[in-house]
C-alpha cells in the first residue's frame, strides 16, 4: 500500500472507515441478544450499510436515506419477531450524517433527505408499537437518544466543507496575489527601462545629433577644407548617423523589448572588406593581405606604418639569429 501526496489511496480510506463503523455492532451484539432474528436483522442492514458507505462520496444524499431505511427496516423487523440489536448499530448514520454534511452543497436537498430522515423514523415507531406486544422491545425515549448525537455529526461535516471552501479561498487568494506581485515586477522593471532610455536619449542621443550637425554644416563648406579633411569630415558624419540610428534600436529595445529591431549575426572575414572600407572613410589606414592561419585567422595585416613595438621586436629577433655578425 502506497501513500501519495501524504494521503492514502481511496479504497483503503473506504474499507478502514467501514471496519470502524461496521465492527463494533458485531462485536457488542452478543452482549444484547444472540437470537437468531436479531442477527439476521443486523447482517442484512451492515451488508446494505457496506454499500451506502462505499458509494456516499458519489450520492451522499441517497446513501444517507437509504441507510436510514436500512437502519429502521431492522430495528422494526427484530423488535417484531421478538429480537433486539445493540445500540452501536447507530454508528454508520452518523458516517452518512457526517458525509452529507461535509460533501452536499444544496440546502433544500439537505434539508429534505432530513426530512424525510425523520418521518422514516416516525413511522418506523409507529409500525413498532402496532406490531410489537412486549413493552422492552417498543422503541421510544431509547430511540430518541441514540438519535440526538446525529445532528452533530452533520455539524461536524458541515465544518469540515467550510474549512476546505476557506483553505480553497485562501490558496486562491495567494495565487492572485504571487501574480499581482509578478505584475507588479514586471511593470516596475518596464518602468525603469522606459527611465533609463529618457536618460539615454537626453544626453547621449542629442549629443549624436548635435555631433552630426556639426559635421553636416563643415561638409557644406568643403571648399574651403583640404582634400584630407573633407575625407575626415565624411567619414565623422557616416559614423555619427550609423550610431544614432544604432542608438535608436537600442532605445527602442529598452522601451519595449516586442519592438527591438532584428539581431544582426557578427560581421566575419567575408566582411572584413567593407569593414576596412568603412574604417578609412573614417580617416583610418591599413590593408588586409596574406592568407589565413592557424584558427582561420588572417596571417597578416598590412598598414600604412609598423607599430613601434613590432619594429623593435623584429629588430630583436634579427639580432638573436644565429648565424649572423654585427
Amino acid at each position: 500500500m502506497n501513500v501519495v501526496d501524504g494521503k492514502w489511496p481511496r479504497w483503503s480510506a473506504d474499507a478502514g472507515l467501514a471496519a470502524l463503523a461496521l465492527l463494533p455492532p458485531l462485536l457488542s451484539q452478543p452482549y444484547v441478544d444472540t437470537s437468531g432474528p436479531a442477527w439476521a436483522s443486523l447482517i442484512g442492514y451492515e451488508a446494505v450499510a457496506v454499500v451506502v458507505l462505499v458509494l456516499r462520496r458519489r450520492v451522499p444524499v441517497t446513501a444517507f436515506v437509504a441507510g436510514l431505511g436500512a437502519l429502521v427496516a431492522a430495528l422494526v423487523t427484530s423488535a417484531g419477531e421478538g429480537g433486539k440489536l445493540a445500540p452501536l448499530v447507530f454508528v454508520p448514520l452518523a458516517v452518512l450524517l457526517y458525509n452529507l454534511g461535509s460533501r452536499y452543497t444544496s440546502w433544500l436537498r439537505t434539508g429534505s433527505a432530513l426530512l424525510g430522515g425523520g418521518v422514516m423514523v416516525l413511522v418506523g415507531l409507529w409500525v413498532n408499537w402496532m406490531t410489537v406486544g412486549a413493552s422492552e422491545l417498543r422503541g421510544g425515549l431509547d430511540v430518541f437518544a441514540a438519535l440526538a448525537p446525529m445532528p452533530l455529526a452533520w455539524a461536524m461535516g458541515f465544518a469540515a466543507r467550510s474549512r476546505r471552501a476557506l483553505l480553497v479561498a485562501a490558496e486562491q487568494r495567494a495565487v492572485e496575489a504571487r501574480r499581482a506581485q509578478r505584475l507588479e515586477a514586471a511593470q516596475a522593471t518596464q518602468r525603469e527601462r522606459a527611465r533609463i532610455a529618457r536618460e539615454m536619449h537626453d544626453v547621449v542621443a542629442h549629443s549624436l545629433t548635435l555631433l552630426v550637425v556639426h559635421a553636416e554644416t563643415l561638409r557644406a563648406r568643403g571648399d574651403e577644407l583640404p582634400d584630407w579633411a573633407r575625407a575626415q569630415v565624411d567619414g565623422l558624419a557616416a559614423a555619427g548617423r550609423q550610431s544614432s540610428g544604432e542608438l535608436r534600436d537600442l532605445l527602442r529595445m529598452l522601451r519595449d523589448p516586442a519592438e527591438a529591431a532584428p539581431l544582426q549575426p557578427v560581421p566575419g572575414l567575408g566582411e572584413l572588406g567593407a569593414l576596412l572600407d568603412s574604417h578609412r572613410a573614417a580617416g583610418g589606414g591599413g590593408a588586409a593581405g596574406g592568407g589565413v592561419g592557424r584558427g582561420g585567422a588572417p596571417t597578416a595585416v598590412r598598414g600604412g606604418e609598423q607599430p613601434r613595438g613590432a619594429a623593435r621586436h623584429g629588430r630583436c629577433g634579427d639580432r638573436a639569429r644565429p648565424g649572423q655578425h654585427a
